[in-house]
């Protein structure tokens, strides 16, 4: 008997209150800072941006990517972009890391992949975001001071005056409890793959990927004569 997934709803609860909390968390300093914050609907600058999702993130989209009631044609446009958008991705993941070995300073090629853009394959023909209610943590943060590694970072489209002091919010923190969640989701398949809660991927991987027993490595590792 094939290996069937467990149930995920627990987690998927876990990461909606997450999801709440950030809500929560801009819409204060939206409240405290109405001219600095611009967001408003019909802007997609946010929705070129490169960026990975964790496990939990990434489950949670396609989850409901396929429960969103949008018709056939529209979801086989959705996987068409997303195709589209995996391939573009890719390619540049691989100059990256081309460029890494031959020795390119990290600095230099994470800059660089900052100015690149890719256009999200759930915008509409309007820019409106088509999951908006369960669009990822990063998009829910974009548009408020944010800081990696220390380093401060915010939209450009935004009043926020650069040098200034501002409430920001670390997504290195915001990271690290998505992963500790991703840690115990991987843990409860009881995946045989022992990298999984490491795995990150873009939103077009995310939303084209069959995330069945065999991909999670539920059951084990098919041998070869198995497949």
């Amino acid at each position: 008997m094939p290996a069937v997934l467990p149930d995920l709803s627990t987690f998927f609860a876990r990461y909606e209150q997450f999801a709440s909390e950030t809500e929560a968390l801009f819409a204060r300093v939206r409240n405290n800072f109405p001219v600095e914050v611009v967001c408003k609907e019909g802007c997609s600058s946010c929705c070129h941006a490169l960026f990975d999702l964790t496990l939990i993130e990434a489950l949670y989209l396609n989850h409901r990517f396929l429960q969103h009631p949008i018709d056939g044609v529209t979801r086989f446009a959705i996987f068409e972009r997303a195709g589209e958008a995996d391939r573009a991705i890719a390619k540049i993941k691989r100059k990256a890391f081309k460029d890494s070995q031959a020795g390119r300073a990290s600095n230099e090629i994470l800059h660089e992949m900052a100015s690149i853009t890719v256009r999200c394959p759930l915008l509409d023909a309007h820019d409106s975001c088509i999951l908006y209610n369960d669009r990822p943590i990063t998009c829910r943060l974009y548009g408020i001071p944010t800081s990696i590694g220390g380093k401060g970072h915010t939209c450009g489209k935004t009043g926020f005056i650069q040098g200034a002091a501002y409430p920001t919010v670390a997504l290195d923190k915001v990271q690290e409890r998505l992963y500790a969640l991703s840690t115990e989701l991987a843990a409860h398949l009881k995946t045989a793959y022992a990298a999984l809660d490491s795995m990150y991927v873009p939103v077009s991987t995310a939303l084209i990927t069959t995330y069945d027993a065999a991909y999670l490595g539920i059951g084990g590792i098919p041998k070869e004569s198995d497949k």
